[in-house]
């Protein structure tokens, strides 16, 4: 099977010790972000996770503990923009994850890691202009170490309306200069654009449209075919493959105002308060009431075929 840490918090960059313990215990509890009681149980063992995908803004603290990953397969996104603390009050220095990046691409192999570009905003700081430039600079410096790039474009959900209530949507033209553009420059640079949730629209320029974590760059990663069960996607927009994620919600400490995940700034120092990296669950513990369900596992590798050349 394939489980996800990235979809609601930056578990490398805020919890690496509670990940490493996890590893080292073999299981994980994660709630019901919609009915706390219902607790979902994992094992953590590769003869039953395939694969674990990453999403981090700052994947360096997890450093020190890349050995016990050994046995999984894995499959990292670092995003890296060129916003300031105005937008991502808690990320660090852009240049140091760059280099960061490269760390982790020698670590795991460059068809093991993505460079997420997004969201992308338009404003009277951040123009299209200066997106151009620092895409270019980003991809200039990254080149050899990634195969791809994901771009999106700011999407105003409720919660980002709320946090960052002077935001505007990116208009169409925008989208269509900044998308071929950027396609173009990723191009020269040996990566390919996937967009995220944004439709097919820039295939037209050469991005590939088909989704930014899908089966094949699982199988690309592992170097073997699997063979997942049928799932809907997260939104109608998106064609990725999302597994169990055990991750949490308002638990994020980098603080983007664009964040989906994060609902509310002084939930997320609660809940960073509640986290004991020797719990089974990401914040706080067992409660009386919880509901453990073991989740039924299984490899989904396709044992019939290992080796392959068909990408």
């Amino acid at each position: 099977m394939i489980l996800n840490t990235g979809q609601r918090t930056d578990i490398p960059a805020f919890y690496p010790t509670w990940l490493a313990n996890r590893l080292k215990e073999g299981f994980v509890c994660v709630r019901n972000p919609f009915n706390p009681v219902q607790v979902s149980r994992y094992r953590l063992n590769p003869e039953v996770v395939d694969i674990i995908g990453f999403c981090s803004k700052n994947p360096s603290p997890f450093f020190p503990y890349m050995k016990l990953l050994e046995g999984y397969g894995q499959f990292w996104y670092v995003t890296i923009t060129p916003y300031g603390k105005d937008i991502e009050p808690a990320v660090p220095d852009k240049h140091k994850i760059l280099e960061d990046f490269k760390i982790l691409s020698e670590m795991v192999g460059k068809e093991r890691i993505g460079w997420r570009y997004d969201p992308i905003l338009v404003n009277d700081r951040y123009t299209k202009e200066y997106h151009l430039r620092a895409f270019e600079q980003m991809a200039a410096e990254l080149e050899g170490y990634t195969n791809i790039v994901v771009i999106s474009f700011i999407d105003l959900y409720e919660k980002v309306k709320r946090n960052f209530p002077e935001i505007t949507a990116v208009t169409r033209e925008d989208k269509h200069f900044l998308g071929k553009e950027i396609v173009a420059m990723a191009r020269a640079h040996g990566m390919i654009v996937k967009p995220c949730g944004e439709g097919d629209f820039l295939s037209q320029y050469g991005a590939d449209c088909s989704g930014c974590m899908t089966v094949k760059d699982y199988e690309k990663a592992l170097g073997k075919r699997l063979i997942v069960p049928n799932k809907k996607p997260a939104r109608k927009e998106c064609a990725c493959y999302l597994s169990g994620d055990i991750g949490a919600y308002d638990s994020c400490g980098h603080l983007c105002r664009y964040c989906y995940a994060n609902n509310d700034i002084e939930a997320v120092k609660r809940n960073m308060q509640a986290h004991d990296p020797n719990s089974p669950f990401l914040i706080g513990n067992y409660t009386p009431d919880d509901e453990i369900n073991d989740v039924d596992q299984k490899s989904w590798i396709d044992r019939q075929i290992s080796l392959f050349d068909s990408f």
